[in-house]
């Protein structure tokens, strides 16, 4: 009998250890922690490495040279201009984004007809594979082939004989390639507002048409302070999505014309890899990395302050 107790004792142990929170929160969250130690952790300690050595292509090593590739990274103009780039094309995009977000998911609240239609055209570019939709626009904005300057021409809004060369001017190539991430990311921050509107409680719609809070006043004063954590975490991402992204301008125009829309990831690449100084390249990386970590901290502390309890 006490075997038997004893027994049923270390049984009863065993489920109530698996049943805690603490035990349960640490195996669920324990893959997600190794997954980012290996795939995360690795590179970026790799790359803090090589920027302190000279290493070249073909090797994970070399000589040790300190600050020496951050200094010259600083010294080179084209670095200086994909530093330029990358914060312009931060901070443009990513407020067409929520502009575009914004008021997308709140005409899909509405009772339209064909809604689940409209839904899964606005996620389409989210969905289809980065090169294959960018691969597109490639075509849409090419020098002789643009659909754009053909609606234009149609139109008469641009001179036919001497259309824009949108990949080919270096502000209209800048423009292009921030249409085409903006583009890319509103259906992803849209989703996001999506799921903020549909957490508001309809006994605050209710409340807020009992005092007389209508259209843009109802805006103002409810939606959006409600909306606010929910624009913050669709910032967040979108900053680093737009930050660390190197595909639009790899496809679009490889940095060109005259490295007038390089970015630091792009730039990074082709130091790094293309031009093989791995050292080099990898100091230049690691310029968006305090950048990134001052903006979530800040975003984090101001989606704390505005959050709804």
């Amino acid at each position: 009998m006490a075997t038997v107790a004893a027994s049923g004792r270390t049984r009863r142990r065993r489920r109530n250890l698996l049943e805690s929170r603490r035990f349960l929160a640490t195996a669920l969250i324990a893959p997600a922690v190794l997954f980012i130690l290996v795939l995360v952790g690795g590179p970026l300690l790799l790359a803090m490495y090589l920027s302190l050595t000279d290493a070249v292509g073909g090797t994970l090593g070399g000589e040790w040279v300190g600050f020496d590739n951050f200094l010259n990274a600083w010294r080179d103009p084209n670095f200086r201009r994909a530093l330029r780039n990358t914060l312009l094309f931060t901070i443009v995009s990513q407020a067409i984004v929520l502009l575009c977000a914004g008021l997308i998911a709140h005409a899909l609240t509405r009772p339209i007809r064909g809604k689940w239609l409209l839904r899964f055209l606005i996620i389409l570019p989210w969905a289809a594979p980065v090169p294959l939709s960018t691969i597109g626009w490639l075509w849409i904005y090419d020098s002789l082939f643009s659909v754009v300057n053909w609606v234009a021409k149609q139109l008469h809004l641009v001179d036919q004989f001497n259309p824009p060369q949108w990949l080919g001017d270096p502000t209209l190539a800048l423009g292009a390639v921030i249409s085409v991430h903006a583009w890319r990311i509103i259906p992803f921050a849209v989703v996001i507002f999506l799921a903020g509107l549909a957490s508001i409680p309809s006994e605050v719609e209710d409340a807020a048409k009992v005092d007389g809070a209508v259209g843009l006043k109802k805006f103002w004063y409810v939606t959006l302070p409600l909306q606010l954590p929910i624009a913050t975490v669709a910032l967040l991402f979108g900053i680093v999505f737009t930050a660390t992204d190197m595909t639009v301008v790899y496809i679009l125009t490889q940095g060109g014309p005259f490295n007038s829309t390089q970015m630091l990831t792009s730039w990074a690449f082709f130091t790094g890899i293309r031009g093989g100084s791995l050292g080099e390249g990898a100091a230049v990386s690691l310029y968006l990395l305090p950048l990134l970590v001052v903006v979530a901290v800040l975003m984090l502390r101001f989606a704390r302050k505005v959050e709804v309890t």
